[in-house]
């Protein structure tokens, strides 16, 4: 009878981890991407090409900044008078201001950092987990 009672409980907590699994999948956000897909409207008019991905938000290029950096801490940020660059691991995050609020555009570091790297120079780090010493490989040495 132990045997069976243990089996039970097995079972429920197997469906009750299954059930958080996939209500994480399907309602949660898992990267800064993720965050962004979810948070704000697809604006693909405003896409770059099939690089850059727009999203838009009535809200001031900071006030969007500071929600995305709330909830995923960026590797490196650069702010100036044009916008908010953040630099993840794997995707950069440019927050620019429109007329209307802002326009955020998504894109993998290996199309952004070439296209921004007029704007950011040597403020984005180059790397995983790099911070402020970034610039491509044998920089820092």
């Amino acid at each position: 009878m132990t045997y069976r009672r243990w089996f039970v409980v097995g079972v429920a907590f197997a469906v009750i981890g299954a059930l958080v699994a996939a209500f994480a999948i399907f309602y949660g956000s898992f990267s800064p991407r993720g965050f962004v897909e979810d948070k704000y409207k697809r604006a693909a008019s405003r896409d770059i090409g099939r690089n850059a991905v727009a999203y838009t938000s009535p809200r001031s290029p900071s006030q969007v900044a500071k929600e995305v950096t709330d909830a995923w801490q960026p590797a490196d940020q650069y702010v100036d008078g044009s916008g908010v660059y953040l630099r993840y691991d794997d995707d950069s995050v440019v927050i620019l201001p429109i007329a209307a609020g802002s326009v955020i555009l998504l894109e993998r570091m290996s199309t952004a950092y070439p296209r921004y790297h007029s704007t950011v120079g040597s403020h984005w780090g180059w790397g995983r987990g790099s911070t402020v010493r970034g610039g491509g490989p044998g920089s820092g040495k």
